[in-house]
């Protein structure tokens, strides 16, 4: 029997009790939460969880280690007590997948049972990537909508398994659906529980308004909530492509961390370092310019010793507490040992990016290790990789693979055992100095300083099978030229995996954005999400422009 307290303390209406059992981003809960004025208490014991007034369940991560962890802490009878005592609770993303039954991710596992059903990943035949990394729409399914807006605008979902529609396309408690090759439930409400699939933390002023209507409840004279389906069937907008800012963040001459950018990885000009602003000013620029996500890429002196390097961990603490987009942070996220003989683990590094704000990594030169390694196993796990240790822990979404390839051109196809795209067709990649038709992609370490005998097919089979989530794919030929994706590289990537691909490096106007995002089919590259750099530093390009044009022009839907 859950632990009771003897006395519930009055009810303070500014205080959240939020639950967090271990794993994921609950940084960036606790800043949404306390930009609008409200004081966040953590559960310690048990009992915390029933003297609650308000109650948050953020989540991230697997079912069943979820609901493993709960049950070790002594959280999950007092929180199905919370529940079904009816008293308010917003869960978010697994926070919501653990109200049902249970989950096809971890069988046998029982969930909270607050609501029928369980939950199932994306059915393969869609033939979708997945993990499921977009804003996309959201539907109110019942008449009365809230705590939602009418209509919704998009909001941003990481996930690789969802509620099915109920029978009938109707519950009381489905509050409202998205769709993603299918359409699916995004939204639960039973009584004064609400939870969503989505993150409103991640949605921007969106999000925030949500969080809002529910921290202040119904009004006196609503009511209660009513359940009746809308007269007019939902229809959720599609997906939206992902319009990702990229910053380079390192030490100049005087010590002062900034915002810099390369050509074909080369970040001086005449001998100092390119500096395009504050890194934390910059990021919030670019968040109020509706950018997707934020992306910083740690590439200073300390980025092998990051636990150390509490400049760059201030900097995302800061960036954290101001934009509400997903932050993705990468550059020495593997095992060290620090100059006093002490050693981390990849995992402890990844804590502390997660700790300051951060919603994913992104791993580059120890993935193409991992990849040597899982090969010379003969393709087996070994649990031990920075992926498999993060990714168990917080879930494959979070974990994100950045490739630093180059062209290896070849004459003919049959001159190498690697994956060869051709390239020289109109619009293309060029020729190579001798006219060579082929060319294949050569996984670098060291931020493009070392060659490996890996090619980017070879990668993205080892990475996938090892758990990550995503793929931010650069291209060092491409970088800072201006002239356009690596077309002929993205479709290799995207048809080698099932994971969504960022295209990276290249773009140089709007049409170079659509070039990528647009279906391989229609000649395009068929990427997930598009990321730049140096032109939004610049202003050469504002995200608005790139965003008209996929939406009016290119007909690409995106956030607007």
């Amino acid at each position: 029997m859950a632990e009771q307290p003897e006395k519930r303390p009055r009810a303070d209406e500014k205080v959240v009790t939020m639950l967090d059992y271990g794993a994921g981003n609950v940084q960036s809960v606790y800043n949404a939460i306390v930009s609008l004025g409200y004081d966040v208490h953590f559960v310690e014991k048990p009992s915390d969880i029933l003297q609650a007034n308000k109650l948050v369940f953020p989540g991230v991560g697997a079912f069943g280690s979820c609901v493993a962890m709960l049950k070790e802490k002594g959280y999950f009878e007092p929180l199905r007590e919370y529940l079904t005592a009816d008293r308010p609770f917003f869960g978010i993303c697994l926070g919501m997948q653990t109200l049902f039954e249970g989950s096809e991710e971890s069988e046998g596992v029982e969930g909270l049972g607050i609501l029928p059903g369980r939950v199932e990943r994306f059915p393969s035949s869609l033939g979708l990537a997945v993990p499921h990394i977009a804003w996309s729409g959201v539907a109110p399914m019942l008449a009365d909508a809230w705590p939602l807006q009418e209509p919704m605008p998009r909001c941003y979902f990481v996930h690789s398994y969802r509620v099915p529609m109920p029978a009938g396309g109707f519950a009381p408690w489905a509050l409202a659906c998205s769709e993603y090759g299918e359409r699916y439930v995004c939204a639960v409400r039973r009584g004064a529980c609400v939870a969503t699939q989505f993150h409103p933390e991640k949605s921007g002023a969106v999000g925030l308004d949500l969080l809002r209507t529910w921290l202040a409840g119904r009004s006196a004279g609503a009511g209660p909530a009513g359940d009746e389906p809308p007269k007019v069937a939902p229809a959720p907008p599609p997906p939206a492509r992902r319009i990702i800012a990229c910053l380079d963040v390192r030490s100049n001459e005087a010590g002062d961390l900034v915002v810099t950018k390369g050509d074909q990885y080369d970040v001086k000009e005449a001998g100092k370092v390119r500096n395009h602003g504050k890194p934390v000013a910059l990021a919030e620029r670019y968040y109020e310019e509706g950018a997707d996500e934020i992306t910083f890429l740690n590439i200073t002196a300390f980025r092998e010793i990051v636990l150390a390097d509490q400049p760059m961990l201030d900097v995302l603490r800061s960036s954290a507490e101001k934009v509400f987009v997903p932050l993705t942070v990468g550059g020495g996220i593997r095992a060290y040992v620090d100059k006093e003989g002490k050693s981390y683990t990849s995992l402890e590094v990844a804590d502390a990016y997660f700790r300051a704000g951060a919603d994913k990594v992104s791993i580059g030169s120890d993935a193409v290790e991992a990849a040597q390694e899982y090969f010379a196993r003969g393709k087996t796990l070994d649990g031990k990789s920075s992926i498999e240790c993060i990714s168990h822990k917080y879930g494959r979404q979070a974990v994100v693979i950045s490739i630093d390839p180059r062209r290896v051109y070849v004459a003919d196809k049959s001159a190498t055992t690697h994956a060869c795209v051709e390239v020289g067709g109109p619009g293309g990649s060029p020729l190579g100095p001798n006219g060579e038709r082929f060319a294949w992609y050569c996984c670098t370490l060291k931020g493009g300083r070392q060659d490996s005998d890996v090619d980017v097919v070879q990668l993205v089979e080892a990475v996938e099978a090892m758990g990550a989530g995503e793929i931010l794919l650069n291209c060092i030929d491409r970088d800072g030229q201006g002239t356009g994706y690596e077309l002929e590289l993205v479709r290799q990537v995207k048809a080698a995996c099932t994971l969504p691909v960022i295209a990276s490096s290249g773009a140089g106007r709007p049409e170079h954005f659509a070039e990528a995002l647009r279906p391989a089919g229609e000649g395009g590259g068929g990427a997930d999400a598009a990321l730049a750099a140096g032109i939004f530093h610049r202003r050469e390009v504002p995200i608005e422009d790139v965003k008209a044009h996929l939406d009016t022009v290119a007909k690409i839907p995106v956030r607007r």
